[in-house]
C-alpha cells in the first residue's frame, strides 16, 4: 500500500505558512538520495543519510524511498504543521501516515 508519491498541502498552525508534505514512494530519493532532505531544508537529516548511504555501500538509498516521505511529513506534523488540503487528500495522508481521527 505504498503507492506513488502524493503531495498534500500543510499549513503551519501559528504562522499560517503553507508547505507541501508528501506520502508514498519517493522516486526522487531513489535518484538523488540524501540531496532530497537537503533540498527540503533538512540539512542534518541529509548529512545523516549521506553517511548511512556511504556506510551501507548504497543499500540505504535503495530502502529510504519507501520511508522518507512518511518520515518527512510526520516530522512536519509533529512540529506545528497541520493537514490543509482537500478532504480526500487529507484522508489519504492520514491513512498512509497511520493517523487516527
Amino acid at each position: 500500500m505504498i503507492g506513488l508519491q502524493k503531495k498534500v498541502l500543510l499549513r503551519h498552525r501559528e504562522a499560517g505558512l503553507t508547505k507541501n508534505g508528501y506520502v508514498g514512494f519517493c522516486a526522487t530519493y531513489l535518484i538523488f538520495g540524501w540531496i532530497v532532505p537537503v533540498a527540503r531544508g533538512e540539512i542534518w537529516i541529509g548529512v545523516l543519510h549521506m553517511i548511512l548511504t556511504m556506510i551501507s555501500l548504497g543499500l540505504f538509498q535503495i530502502v529510504m524511498p519507501f520511508l522518507y516521505d512518511k518520515q518527512y511529513t510526520s516530522r512536519l506534523l509533529t512540529s506545528g504543521w497541520v493537514l490543509a488540503d482537500s478532504q480526500e487528500k487529507n484522508e489519504l495522508a492520514r491513512r498512509k501516515l497511520g493517523i487516527a481521527h
